[in-house]
């Protein structure tokens, strides 16, 4: 059985956290983990004591899929054998929820970084197809997530214009990160704020918090390696407050601290949840969609 909902607090699931969660669970713990995440390609095809490990959690949460080499923007043409590998990952987890990034990651072969897309109808339309073709193998609405860049190739409109002519285009659904529009609007000078109000509402499935690297004041890195800070806290709360509290993903892939520390977190994202949940939808300062 599929399971297409996802909602509360969410935990990506790295191998190296894999062995303490285990524990804590065994031992009764009561984590503040509503569902986890995980990338598929670091699950596919695996056997043995990584298979049994995976179908412990998998029997205890709600799960989503988040990719890391579809390269959906790639010049080369679509991995369309790589879909159809995913979509019987995901049938056989019985999960329903499959995010990928709205970038690049490959041509001729996989260079493993997130590569931004040129902001231009002609992408819109090449990147909308490809998306729809995804959707097409896989039987399922495939979710896009803006992602953190440090320069914008060919740029003719702005970001929040680009994701917003995509999602319409290719009729897809997002995973709205938070920490990557913050990265953003410090690297390339533009207001947080308005990017997440601009976004559709009923096109976010989910969000993304993370920590990030402060390399200078103009420039941060988009790490996962780091504690949320402020700022990234105040725009999920704008979020929130603009499209209503959804399912939230808190993302650490090293500098692991202990869980406890991890849980504090996750038990903030519930805190702000709990509070709009308190407030209710018609107080939200807009509903917005396409």
């Amino acid at each position: 059985m599929t399971n297409n909902t996802i909602q509360g607090s969410g935990l990506g699931l790295r191998r190296a956290l894999a062995g303490a969660l285990k524990s804590s669970i065994d031992a009764g713990d009561q984590l503040p983990i509503d569902f986890l995440e995980i990338a598929p390609e670091n699950w596919m095809n695996v056997g043995g004591r990584l298979s049994k490990q995976l179908r412990y959690f998998t029997e205890r949460f709600p799960f989503a899929c988040h990719g890391l080499s579809l390269s959906i923007g790639s010049p080369a043409p679509l991995d369309e054998e790589f879909v159809r590998d995913v979509g019987r990952f995901l049938d056989e987890h019985g999960i329903g929820v499959y995010s990928e990034h709205l970038s690049y990651c490959s041509d001729v072969g996989h260079m493993y970084d997130l590569m931004p897309l040129p902001f231009t109808e002609e992408a819109v339309n090449y990147v909308a197809e490809r998306i729809q073709r995804v959707q097409d193998i896989l039987g399922r609405r495939l979710i896009v997530e803006n992602v953190s860049a440090y320069v914008e190739p060919g740029k003719q409109m702005s970001e929040p214009e680009f994701v917003q002519a995509v999602l319409q285009k290719a009729d897809c659904d997002l995973l709205l990160d938070v920490n990557n529009v913050y990265v953003n609007s410090v690297n390339h000078g533009y207001n947080p704020h308005d990017y997440i109000t601009q976004m559709p509402t009923d096109r976010i499935r989910y969000y993304h918090i993370a920590g990030h690297y402060t390399e200078n004041d103009s420039l941060l890195v988009d790490t996962h390696g780091a504690d949320v800070i402020d700022p990234v806290w105040a725009l999920l709360q704008h979020a929130y407050e603009t499209h209503g509290q959804k399912a939230t993903l808190l993302e650490r892939d090293f500098n692991f601290p202990e869980l406890s520390e991890l849980s504090s977190e996750l038990e903030r994202i519930r805190s702000y949840q709990e509070d709009m949940s308190d407030v209710g939808p018609s107080h939200l300062t807009s509903v917005r969609g396409i």
